[in-house]
Order: structure tokens, then C-alpha cells, then sequence
């Protein structure tokens, strides 16, 4: 079980900085990376727009999936920490290497996932139907009427709750077991140890990638060709940050 060191407040505008660096290195890949992050993202909306609580988890569920889908990002960032240069098809490879690993925690967050949509469509149809309904004034109705306020207290409070959860054991742990062939109960624990070594600027870390990936959806998720890629660098920065 590898070292965890704590970190000093103001070290994810560092991670930042690297991350930019690592894009402007790489930029024809890393772009690559978020312009699919955008037009998937893109695609899968358009194709629930009609139903409002698909619509919510496809955005919220997103936070929960990230950290895997980045993969590819945290192997240009560790290639050019080695002194090599890849190419976007280059990159997918990681995706092989300890692929047992990744496939099984890619599994745990798919099953997260799942559990997320099943609580909000379940939560949804105690509001009544949604049938027929344009989902951003439907959507708009439940958040400024008033009436829902137990609602989006109970879904917003649990959402975080999860999200946290996923956050702390996935810190740290899709690079790690990139970079050292790491199991998925070393890389999770360590993940994890990481998190309460250093609570404080991981939440604010956390509270960063939120703000940034919320401005990505808000310019209709095409922000995010370069927000993703940043801070996917970053978060390889971080994970060599906090791991010994």
C-alpha cells in the first residue's frame, strides 16, 4: 500500500497549471478527447430530451462516470511525464493495460450510475407524469415553484452524498492502476486514504471540477472540449501530488 501526503490548500490551482501545460503539449489528442466528451454528451441528451429525469441523470450521472472515461488523458499526461509524445490512437491503449482493473471499477461506477437513475426516476414519478412535457419548463416548475423544496432538498442532498463517495475512491485510483498496475482494492484504498489525509483542498478541488464542468454544460456541453482535457491533466497531476 503505497504513502499518501497531505497537501496544502491552494494545490489544485496547480494541478490546474500542469494540466494546461499537459494540453498545450498535447493539444490535437487531448481536444480529441473533449470534443468526443462533447458530442456524446450531446447525442445522449438530444436522445432523452424528451424525459426530463433522463435528462437529470444524464447530466448528474456524468460526474460519476468521468473519472474512467478520462483515461486516456491521465496516459498522455504520464507519457509526457516519461518523456514521450502520443498520439490520440496511441492513447487508447491504456485502456489494455491492467484493462481486468479498469473494467471492474468501470463496472462499480456503472452500477452507481444505475442506482442514481433508478432513485431520481422514482422520485420523479411521486411528482406525477412527465409525459408530454418540454423538459426545461418542467424542469424550471419544480425548482421555482416552491412546492418541491422536501424534493430538491432530499435529491440534491443524496446526489451529493454519492457523489462524494464515487469521488473519494476514484481520486486517485484510474491513474494509479494506469501508472503501477495497481488492483482495484489498493487503488480505491488508497484512493481513499488520500481524501481523509487531506479533506479540506480536495473538497475545494472537487468544488473546482463541478464549477468548470457546470460552465462546459452551460455553453451546451461544447466547453467542455477544453475544460475536459484540462482538467483530466490535472487530475493526473493530482493523483502524483498525493500519492508517494
Amino acid at each position: 500500500m503505497p504513502g499518501v501526503r497531505q497537501i496544502a490548500f491552494d494545490r489544485p490551482f496547480a494541478w490546474l497549471t500542469a494540466g494546461w501545460q499537459d494540453l498545450r503539449a498535447n493539444p490535437l489528442p487531448s481536444l480529441a478527447y473533449g470534443l468526443l466528451f462533447a458530442l456524446g454528451g450531446d447525442l445522449i441528451i438530444l436522445a432523452v430530451i424528451g424525459h426530463p429525469h433522463l435528462v437529470t441523470v444524464a447530466i448528474s450521472g456524468f460526474f460519476l462516470i468521468a473519472p474512467l472515461l478520462a483515461a486516456g488523458l491521465y496516459e498522455l499526461s504520464r507519457a509526457r511525464a516519461a518523456g514521450e509524445r502520443l498520439m490520440f490512437i496511441d492513447s487508447l491503449r491504456c485502456f489494455g493495460r491492467n484493462g481486468q482493473s479498469l473494467a471492474f471499477f468501470g463496472l462499480m461506477l456503472a452500477l452507481a450510475a444505475l442506482l442514481w437513475e433508478r432513485f431520481t426516476a422514482i422520485a420523479f414519478a411521486l411528482l406525477g407524469s412527465e409525459s408530454a412535457t418540454a423538459t426545461l419548463p418542467y424542469l424550471t416548475r419544480i425548482v421555482t415553484s416552491g412546492e418541491h423544496t422536501a424534493f430538491l432538498a432530499t435529491w440534491f442532498g443524496l446526489g451529493a452524498v454519492l457523489a462524494l463517495f464515487v469521488f473519494a475512491i476514484a481520486l486517485v485510483s484510474v491513474p494509479m492502476m494506469l501508472d503501477r498496475d495497481a488492483d482495484v482494492a489498493t487503488a480505491m484504498m488508497s484512493s481513499m486514504r488520500a481524501f481523509l489525509a487531506s479533506p479540506g483542498p480536495l473538497l475545494f478541488w472537487a468544488a473546482l471540477i463541478v464549477v468548470l464542468t457546470v460552465v462546459g454544460f452551460a455553453t451546451l456541453l461544447f466547453g467542455l472540449v477544453l475544460i475536459m482535457p484540462l482538467l483530466g491533466h490535472a487530475s493526473w497531476h493530482a493523483y502524483r501530488d498525493l500519492v508517494e
